[in-house]
């Protein structure tokens, strides 16, 4: 495969991958951790039974030096990683677990040692469960809990970390709350007041490092996607500018732009979700200015236009998407192959998504997931033959190259993921990492790291700068 014109990729090009805390770490318990929202999603009424929780995950808690040595091994320039929110945080009244600082600040020292850039996401899901103790995600207190935690990282890590992410897939609050665990299944919930706190807080974020880190850069990391319409009807084209707006553009434009649009202010009074906003929260939303957009992409979406009596349907997951009446349903996609797991592919959409965003808020762009995930085979003789996920990574950063030719500034790549996880919807079975952990749904085995093919294929990548493809 072909690619002219390599020299746009920047010589400081970020290549690494990904994982989140609660997806990697496990020892959920141990050195003073307190207790998560995703401890306990096993036992949500929507997860299954059969696929393992969070408890063990792959170990990376206990076998982070090991790791990180095979991320040098594989050539990363970068480490886009979660830190535990209930590992910092011991309760409300803002006590650090001490234990917990020490174990993010030696895993970034040994990243730094084999020179690979720490690209650290604040909060990513897995919320304490004391934050629900008095109140709520929409509570002015969990604003200033957040900020509190900030404020303790900054000052932790700040010398050290120059890239931060600040809440990982935020849109994913109101368009998928439930199906990735991120709200007790018993709650009551004004999605877009969940939104507003959110971005408030994310806001805070954004302005206390700036504050106190000026040498730093922060961004937004949603879930983002392209948008089709299933005809050339014109109604179903507003139906994609329907969902645009509320799968994609209504959480940048916060961000990047510091207002809501009026058309989104609109939907949401026409549904009866109309959300409180406090002038002073928009006075910090304004000042907010982010240094990139980060966001995750997996794949597209096609949408038709619904009518009155359609009935809503809520995601199943991050790339299901939602049935809202009269005014756009997620359909499938007859062009586009499938993942073992009914992901639609598209490597053509993440161009378009590329430079979509980066048409809008001429911002840089860093990648923080993008990866398929698989039922992988270890054999008999330790070898993962997994060409499935290389041709995925062929066709995905084909397409990033292109864009990159074509002016979008994207300034690092980093898939999901650095290491097999927990995935939260189909656990250990739905593989996505270079490296395989030797454990299945329910028993540890030996935990033992086997690199795959793609490991030696993307080393060989990031060794040539993204020539050799």
């Amino acid at each position: 495969m072909e690619i002219k014109f390599m020299s746009k990729i920047r010589n400081d090009f970020l290549w690494g991958a990904s994982t989140s805390a609660y997806q990697v770490e496990g020892s959920i318990s141990e050195d003073g951790k307190v207790s998560s929202i995703m401890d306990d999603v096993a036992n949500r009424d929507n997860y299954s039974k059969d696929i393992t929780d969070f408890r063990d995950a792959s170990g990376h808690y206990k076998n982070w030096k090991e790791d990180v040595k095979l991320f040098a091994e594989m050539g990363m320039k970068s480490y886009r990683f979660s830190i535990s929110w209930p590992r910092i945080m011991k309760n409300l009244k803002g006590d650090v677990n001490e234990q917990g600082i020490k174990f993010y600040s030696d895993l970034i020292d040994e990243l730094i040692k084999y020179k690979i850039e720490p690209v650290v996401t604040i909060y990513h899901f897995d919320a304490p469960n004391f934050i629900f103790e008095d109140g709520k995600f929409t509570d002015k207190r969990f604003i200033q809990l957040f900020e509190n935690y900030c404020k303790v990282l900054f000052e932790a890590y700040g010398s050290k970390v120059k890239y931060w992410l600040t809440i990982n897939e935020l849109n994913m609050f109101a368009m998928a709350s439930s199906a990735i665990g991120i709200l007790k299944s018993n709650q009551i919930i004004n999605r877009w007041q969940i939104v507003h706190a959110l971005n408030v807080a994310q806001a805070r974020a954004i302005n206390l490092c700036h504050e106190m880190l000026p040498n730093a850069k922060i961004g937004p990391a949603p879930n983002l996607g392209c948008i089709y319409t299933n005809s050339s009807k014109p109604i179903d084209y507003t139906a994609k500018l329907n969902m645009d707006l509320v799968r994609n553009w209504v959480y940048l434009d916060i961000a990047c732009k510091g207002h809501y649009s009026k058309t989104f202010l609109e939907f949401v009074k026409k549904n009866n979700e109309v959300f409180l906003i406090d002038p002073k929260d928009m006075e910090d939303i304004k000042r907010a200015k982010p240094d990139f957009i980060a966001f995750n992409y997996y794949s597209s979406m096609t949408v038709e236009m619904t009518n009155e009596e359609t009935n809503i349907k809520l995601a199943q997951d991050q790339q299901s998407g939602h049935t809202i009446p009269n005014f756009a349903a997620a359909v499938k996609n007859t062009n586009l192959e499938k993942t073992q797991f009914g992901w639609e592919i598209d490597p053509q959409g993440f161009k378009n998504t590329l430079r979509e965003v980066y048409e809008r808020y001429n911002l840089p762009i860093m990648i923080t997931e993008n990866g398929i995930g698989a039922r992988d085979v270890l054999t008999k003789d330790g070898k993962i033959h997994d060409t499935y996920r290389i041709e995925y990574y062929q066709k995905h950063i084909s397409k990033m190259l292109e864009a990159i030719n074509e002016g979008v500034d994207i300034i690092g790549y980093m898939p999901w993921s650095a290491i097999d996880l927990v995935s939260t919807h189909e656990g250990i079975s739905k593989r996505y990492g270079f490296i395989y952990v030797n454990r299945n749904e329910f028993d540890l085995k030996d935990m033992k790291r086997y690199k795959k093919d793609s490991f030696y294929w993307y080393k060989d990548l990031i060794a040539t700068n993204g020539e050799k493809i």
